[in-house]
C-alpha cells in the first residue's frame, strides 16, 4: 500500500483545500471514495481487468496538484487553434483541470447550460446532486475512487427534454506545467427526453518533456429517444499516462455512440462502462489506436443489457509496430429478462512486428433465452498477397502498406457521424501511418 498511501496522506493534508475550492455536490462524496480507495487500493495485475497494466507503477511517480487552483499562464488561442473544414463547434478550454475563463459557447437554445461544475450547481442544484456520481461508482474502480476524491472542477453539458444542438460542443484538454503533473478531470452530460447533442473532446500535451498524469471520469445519461454522439480523441505525448473511464446510462429507445481514437500517447487505459436500461436502446461503441515504439493502451469494456430489444454493436482496432503493447477485454452482459437482445462484439489487430504484443480477450455472459449474440478476435499481419497486388499496380512497398492500414481502420471512422470529423479524421490517421506528428495542421499545441 506505499503507492496508495501517498495519495491517502496527501488527502489527509490537503483535505480543506480540496473541498474549499470545489462545490458541495462534489464535496459530499470524498468520505466515500476514500473508504473505498482506502480499502481497495490499486488492482494488481493479478485482477483480471488489469492484467496487463501495472497501474500502481502508473501512479508511484510524485506527481504536483494544482489542489489550491493557482491561475495557469496559458491563453487558449496562444497554444491551440482547431479549424477543421465545416465543423462549426461551441468550443471550451481546459488547462490541466481547471477550465479556461473564456469559453467561446455561441449561441444555444433556451435552458441549455455548457459549462464548469461550479456554474452548473448554482443553476441546476438538484440535478447536480440527482446525476453527479451515479454512473461513476467508487467502488468498481479504485482508479474512479481517487478520481473522486481529487478532482475539484468538470465540465457539464445538459440538455433540456425536446433540445437538438445543431453544432458539436468541443471540450479542448491541455496539459501544460513546467513539473511532473497529475490532473483530475471529470464530465458529466446529461440529456433529458427526446434531446440530441455531440461533444467531441480532445487531449493534448504541451510539454512534451514533461511527465503528465491525467485521470478522467465521464458520466453519460441519455433519457429517453435521446440522442448523443461523444468522441474522445487522444493526441498527447509520451511522456503522458492517461486513465479514462465512459460510464453511461441509456434510457428506452436512446441512441448513444461513443468513439474513441488513440493517435499519439505514452501509456494508455480506456475504461467503458454503459448500462441499458430501457427498452430498444442502442449503443454503437467502437475505438481505434495507433501505436509503435513503446506505446500502451489497454481497453476495457462492459456492456450490460438490462432490458429487453436492446441493440449494442462494439468494434475495436488497433495497429502495433515496434515494442507496442495493446489490450482488449470486453465482456456483454445480458441479464435475466433482457429477452430480444442483439449484441455484437468484435476486436481486430494488425500488426508488423514480432516484437509487438497484443493481448484480447472478448466475452458474451447470457442469462436470457431470446438473444442474438456474438463476439470475436482476429489478429494478424498485412495480407501480403493484396500487397503483392498492390505492388504489381505500380504502387511501392510504403505506398501499399500505408493504404492497407488506412483501409483496415477506415471501418471504425466511417461510424462517425459528423462528416466533417471523419474527413479531417481520416487525413489525421493517414498522417500518423506516415510517420508525422499525429495534430492537425491547424492546431498549435506543442509547437
Amino acid at each position: 500500500m506505499n503507492v496508495e498511501k501517498q495519495y491517502l496522506d496527501l488527502y489527509a493534508a490537503h483535505e480543506d483545500a480540496l473541498c474549499r475550492h470545489a462545490p458541495e455536490v462534489m464535496n459530499r462524496l470524498r468520505p466515500q471514495a476514500l473508504a473505498h480507495f482506502r480499502q481497495a487500493g490499486f488492482p494488481s495485475v493479478k485482477d483480471d481487468r488489469y492484467r496487463y497494466t501495472d497501474v500502481a507503477q502508473a501512479f508511484a511517480p510524485d506527481y504536483g496538484l494544482n489542489l489550491n487552483r493557482l491561475p495557469i499562464p496559458v491563453t487558449a488561442d496562444d497554444v491551440f487553434r482547431c479549424d477543421v473544414p465545416r465543423l462549426a463547434t461551441a468550443l471550451y478550454f481546459a488547462v490541466n483541470d481547471s477550465l479556461l475563463d473564456t469559453p467561446r459557447p455561441g449561441s444555444f437554445p433556451p435552458g441549455v447550460y455548457a459549462g464548469g461544475m461550479n456554474g452548473f450547481v448554482r443553476q441546476h442544484p438538484d440535478l447536480a446532486a440527482r446525476y453527479y456520481g451515479r454512473a461513476a461508482a467508487t467502488d468498481r474502480d479504485a482508479v474512479t475512487a481517487l478520481n473522486t476524491l481529487l478532482a475539484q472542477d468538470g465540465f457539464v453539458l445538459y440538455l433540456p427534454a425536446g433540445v437538438r444542438l445543431e453544432r458539436p460542443v468541443q471540450l479542448i484538454n491541455l496539459f501544460r506545467s513546467d513539473v511532473d503533473l497529475m490532473a483530475c478531470r471529470r464530465i458529466l452530460v446529461i440529456l433529458e427526453a427526446g434531446a440530441q447533442a455531440a461533444l467531441l473532446v480532445c487531449d493534448h500535451s504541451i510539454d512534451p518533456a514533461v511527465r503528465f498524469l491525467g485521470t478522467q471520469v465521464v458520466e453519460i445519461f441519455a433519457g429517453e429517444n435521446a440522442v448523443f454522439d461523444c468522441y474522445d480523441l487522444e493526441e498527447s505525448s509520451l511522456t503522458t499516462t492517461r486513465f479514462s473511464s465512459i460510464c453511461v446510462e441509456q434510457a428506452a429507445a436512446s441512441n448513444v455512440l461513443i468513439n474513441g481514437i488513440t493517435l499519439n500517447n505514452g501509456l494508455t487505459r480506456n475504461s467503458y462502462y454503459i448500462r441499458l436500461g430501457g427498452e430498444r436502446a442502442e449503443t454503437t461503441l467502437c475505438g481505434l489506436a495507433i501505436q509503435d515504439g513503446h506505446q500502451h493502451v489497454d481497453t476495457y469494456t462492459h456492456i450490460t443489457h438490462a432490458a429487453p430489444r436492446c441493440t449494442g454493436s462494439e468494434l475495436f482496432k488497433n495497429v502495433l509496430n515496434g515494442h507496442a503493447t495493446g489490450v482488449f477485454n470486453g465482456r456483454i452482459l445480458v441479464e435475466k429478462g433482457a429477452e430480444q437482445t442483439q449484441a455484437y462484439q468484435t476486436n481486430r489487430n494488425l500488426i508488423a512486428d514480432s516484437e509487438t504484443r497484443m493481448y484480447s480477450r472478448p466475452q458474451l455472459e447470457i442469462y436470457a433465452d431470446d438473444v442474438k449474440c456474438s463476439h470475436g478476435m482476429t489478429t494478424g499481419r498485412i495480407d501480403e498477397q493484396a500487397l503483392f497486388y498492390m505492388q504489381t499496380r505500380g504502387l511501392s512497398d510504403a505506398d501499399a502498406r500505408l493504404m492497407l492500414r488506412v483501409a483496415f481502420t477506415s471501418e471504425v471512422l466511417e461510424r462517425v457521424r459528423l462528416e466533417a470529423l471523419k474527413d479531417r479524421l481520416l487525413r489525421l490517421v493517414e498522417k500518423r501511418f506516415r510517420g508525422e506528428l499525429a495534430r492537425c495542421n491547424e492546431c498549435r499545441a506543442g509547437h
